[in-house]
């Protein structure tokens, strides 16, 4: 089996939790990063929801590509399963990136289901804010997997308004 790449946009940016051969800032077309996927689990629960990051439709995202040897392949993607697809709010796909280097690479990516009542669709910054602030769950405060990312990102150069909107308030 041959090695595999997987995209990360949010927490598997900084968190990736699963062995790898080393990643790299990578380009996404066609999705963007988006606080818009309702955390019952993670980072909120059903009586009082997180907020989390999906790759919704559109426009394109930086994030990073962590390489994984082929040996690990079934290893890795049902780690992956586990912790990205435990309510099935995520599609789970194959997606071309745009390596730093400059190579082009098919990649396991979660983007998110817009048919899923998890999806929160495009909210308000300020109604994040409200959500982000209260939220808690299985891994911890909303707040911190806000900030953690907004981190990063600015740790890799990359841009995002709204979650240095925010990072900015939650600090």
């Amino acid at each position: 089996m041959s090695d595999f790449w997987v995209f990360g946009y949010g927490s598997l940016m900084w968190n990736p939790g699963f062995e790898h051969q080393g990643g790299q800032p990578a380009l996404l077309c066609g999705a963007h990063r988006s606080l818009c996927v309702y955390s019952w689990v993670h980072r909120g629960t059903q009586e009082r929801p997180g907020l989390v990051f999906g790759l919704d439709r559109g426009g394109a995202c930086r994030g990073m590509a962590w390489r994984v040897s082929g040996s690990l392949r079934e290893q890795t993607i049902d780690y992956l399963r586990a912790r990205e697809q435990v309510t099935m709010v995520y599609l789970e796909t194959w997606r071309k990136i745009r390596l730093q280097s400059g190579e082009t690479a098919e990649a396991l990516t979660y983007v998110v289901n817009r048919a899923h009542p998890q999806y929160a669709g495009t909210l308000p910054l300020e109604r994040q804010l409200e959500i982000v602030v209260e939220a808690a769950g299985q891994s911890g405060r909303n707040p911190e997997y806000v900030l953690n990312t907004a981190s990063h990102l600015e740790d890799l150069g990359i841009k995002d308004h709204g979650v240095s909107w925010l990072s900015d308030r939650l600090r």
